[in-house]
């Protein structure tokens, strides 16, 4: 619900309930004392045949069974025809009573700002016993969904804020291995921000995924003034906005079209470092085609919007030409302009298309899209097509159409974020290896595919310290030599080099080694980016984790596996070491 309130903070739900009763309990409290009074003032007849008169204590033990309609009976003798007359209006009294309260309870607990202050109050408890690690998701759209999934694979906790009820209602329907705590509410308000845990000492992170740049923008500004230490991540497709973000230091601003007008450049002057960048940040398990590579020439961009901007600059920094077609008024002569619709066929001959050699569908229409691919591929069944996905649910659609590529912002977006949070050492890594040339990474790209294939591997960081690499961080410390080779190895056969390895070491001296060789020497506090099989990374976090493993790998020597064994072997070493004359 748009701009809630979280009244919960400031409210507890009974004292709110309460509010909300005030007139209906008055009422039935002032029936009851009017019965109690009158039942004590009304005459009525005992054994003997006296008049007698109820105490205040039998008056209100008979009411209190009486008014909520149990019955029990006259007590403590029959009543008189006086008493009964009373009782008898005061039974009446008593419904009217309890049916105006009744009705006005279910009008509140029906309230919706009722039922977002109860939701509000379970969200922020459950955020406050968080005690692991977790991140503020703010939107659950697609991005967000694919985000909270692969947080929830990596065993990381999230924790969402989401404007629209229906996607929150989703989020308990997915199968989470660990709750997620949601809540309906705008994620601009600052408030809402603090009772999700921006504040919280376990967050580790912000992820703002609104599809409202103003949104974002207001999440970026509160997180750099709540929490300064915390790394935001913001998206943003407009320009103005992520020079917004970026000049109160906003420290990662994903713009997906952005981030694909980058790449498409880098596919056009080197795509053998294209393909080597696709190859390590795609989804693991993925199978990576070696695809046709960009050609230089005439190129025809259907839709002028945010998307189609982006491509026409990263076709005029490579020198290509360019022919646009959209609905709208050319804006200035610096390119070819074509008035109309891409997906007509008429349109599409008058900007040359037979003549050129790619198009790019980028407007922000799916089914306008594919028309325009389709028709397009008839006409010039050599085209190289970048097809524009918008939504999700199409995915079926522009699977059954083959495109050279597909541009999918959500999943740029998500797979940006995930590469920030589960392994911060790959951006250098991949600004590093765009500085060596097109023919290193062409190299490089035949080794590694030839080693692990083309399935995209798994890209993780590890760094030689107490918590991470106990046992190696202790051995350095120790002054002990140990090299890359060493820790590389199977410790089930040590012969055999584990199937990973180590693609960039990161010093705390500056001194950054890109691919290093099998034989360079670790030093404590040392970061590694490695690439290789899911079984080679536990492996290897074996490796350098436990003593007896690494002991194991380093010596050959298979120390005993408690610390009683330990205790008793180091004994049974001192009593049986000879003595020295």
């Amino acid at each position: 619900m748009k701009g809630a309130q979280p009244l919960a903070r400031h409210h507890g739900i009974f004292l709110l309930i309460l509010r909300r009763l005030r007139a209906p309990l008055i009422l039935l409290i002032a029936i009851m004392a009017v019965s109690v009074l009158g039942l004590t003032l009304v005459p009525g007849v005992g054994e003997d045949g006296r008049t007698t008169y109820l105490s205040f204590f039998h008056a209100l033990y008979f009411m209190s069974y009486t008014a909520t309609t149990i019955g029990f009976g006259e007590v403590p003798h029959s009543f008189s025809e006086q008493q009964r007359l009373w009782v008898m209006a005061c039974i009446y009294m008593s419904v009217i009573g309890w049916a105006y309260t009744l009705g006005t309870l279910f009008a509140v607990l029906s309230d919706r700002s009722l039922q977002q202050a109860i939701a509000t109050q379970r969200f922020v408890r459950a955020v406050r016993r968080l005690r692991e690690p977790f991140y503020l998701v703010c939107g659950y759209g697609e991005t967000g969904r694919l985000i909270c999934g692969a947080l929830d694979r990596m065993r990381l906790r999230a924790v969402v804020v989401e404007i629209d009820e229906t996607r929150v209602g989703e989020i308990g329907l997915r199968s989470f291995s660990a709750d997620v705590p949601a809540l309906c509410a705008d994620a601009s308000n600052p408030e809402v921000l603090r009772d999700a845990g921006l504040t919280h000492p376990h967050c580790a992170g912000v992820i703002a995924l609104t599809n409202d740049d103003a949104t974002n923008l207001a999440i970026a500004i509160a997180t750099r003034l709540m929490a300064p230490k915390l790394p935001a991540l913001c998206r943003a497709e407009h320009r103005s906005t992520s020079a917004n973000m970026a000049s109160f230091g906003t420290r990662h601003i994903i713009n997906p079209f952005e981030r694909f007008s980058a790449t498409l450049s880098t596919a056009l002057h080197a795509p053998a470092t294209s393909q080597l960048l696709a190859w390590l940040t795609g989804l693991p398990g993925t199978a990576v085609e070696r695809r046709r590579s960009p050609p230089r020439g005439a190129w025809i961009v259907c839709g002028h919007g945010r998307f189609g901007h982006w491509m026409v600059d990263a076709m005029d920094a490579e020198s290509l030409p360019v022919t646009i077609i959209d609905r709208s008024e050319p804006p200035d002569g610096a390119h070819r302009w074509i008035q109309g619709d891409g997906s007509g066929a008429g349109t599409l001959l008058a900007a040359g298309v037979q003549q050129a050699t790619g198009i790019v569908a980028a407007t922000s229409s799916d089914i306008d899209n594919l028309s325009i691919a389709v028709t397009a591929r008839q006409l010039n069944p050599e085209l190289f097509v970048i097809l524009r996905q918008n939504l999700q649910v199409n995915q079926v659609l522009f699977d059954t159409f083959e495109s050279d590529i597909t541009v999918v912002p959500s999943e740029i977006i998500a797979h940006e974020c995930l590469a920030i949070l589960a392994t911060p050492l790959l951006e250098p890594f991949l600004r590093d290896i765009q500085g060596h040339g097109d023919g290193w990474c062409a190299e490089q790209l035949e080794r590694l595919t030839g080693r692990f294939g083309w399935k995209v591997p798994e890209v993780w960081s590890e760094r030689v310290n107490l918590s991470r690499a106990p046992a190696l961080h202790q051995r350095l410390m120790r002054g002990e030599t140990i090299t890359l080779d060493q820790v590389l190895r199977s410790a089930t056969d040590p012969g055999t080099r584990l199937d990973c390895e180590v693609l960039y070491l990161e010093r705390d001296d500056d001194d950054h080694l890109l691919m290093p060789p099998p034989d360079t020497a670790l030093r404590p506090g040392d970061a590694l980016l490695l690439a290789g099989r899911r079984r080679a990374r536990d492996a290897f976090a074996l490796n350098i984790a436990y003593e007896h493993t690494l002991a194991w790998l380093l010596s050959g020597e298979d120390l005993p596996g408690g610390w009683i064994w330990r205790k008793l072997s180091r004994q049974g070493t001192k009593r049986t070491k000879p003595q020295l004359p």
